[in-house]
């Protein structure tokens, strides 16, 4: 993962990015109902994980989004051409292990399901919270298959952590007979507004529609 160094002094958002710097709890999120008829339809009819699809789509939507793709670094900001993901894997013991995916968006679902069934056994396998690289241009993702909820908090690691958090619950259907899932977007204030959280669910709408 390649970034860019972004001369913030000379950006509109320059005071903004310095407010939120010396918040406490400088995060946003959102939680929002997305319809994810056609991707479980796919996933039956595949025989893909949903798991592992629904993190496609958000890497995908999240990556369309600039200012995701954002971080803080040091006192100033950086911008990577992409970023991975890093998602939750249940393990039989009832813990979790972590498992890091990349996402090009050139390669076909068919070809990406393949890759990302490998990845999840061999971490598994590994059973590892440890990461094996510099996480800073990731996109952390987790899932609350369980429930579907209306909110959900999500931990950091202190105001200066600026990795966007990308989470969803159960999906259930509506009067309309559509599935409709939480899907939660937590991002750092200094970075992102609330403009660009509503260009991921967007994107998300599209890439969803798209599969």
């Amino acid at each position: 993962m390649t970034y860019r160094e972004i001369d913030i002094s000379n950006s509109p958002r320059k005071a903004h990015f310095d407010h939120f710097l010396r918040q406490s709890n400088p995060h946003v999120g959102v939680t929002v109902d997305v319809d994810v008829s056609q991707l479980a339809a796919a996933c039956r009819e595949n025989g893909w994980s949903f798991y592992l699809a629904m993190i496609r789509v958000a890497a995908l939507a999240a990556n369309a989004v600039p200012e995701l793709r954002r971080r803080i670094h040091g006192a100033g900001m950086v911008e990577y051409d992409a970023c991975g993901t890093s998602h939750v894997e249940l393990l039989e013991d009832g813990t979790y292990c972590y498992c890091t995916l990349y996402h090009d968006p050139a390669m076909s679902m068919a070809d990406y399901m393949a890759y990302a069934a490998a990845e999840r056994q061999r971490r598994r396998e590994r059973a590892s919270i440890e990461e094996d690289e510099d996480v800073e241009g990731l996109l952390f993702i987790t899932s609350l298959p369980w429930l579907h909820y209306s909110a959900f908090v999500q931990p950091t690691a202190g105001p200066e952590d600026s990795n966007p958090r990308i989470s969803w619950g159960r999906f259930s259907p509506d009067s309309c007979g559509r599935l409709m899932m939480p899907l939660t977007l937590l991002c750092h204030h200094s970075l992102v507004d609330g403009l660009q959280i509503a260009q991921f669910y967007r994107e998300v709408d599209a890439c969803l529609q798209r599969i």
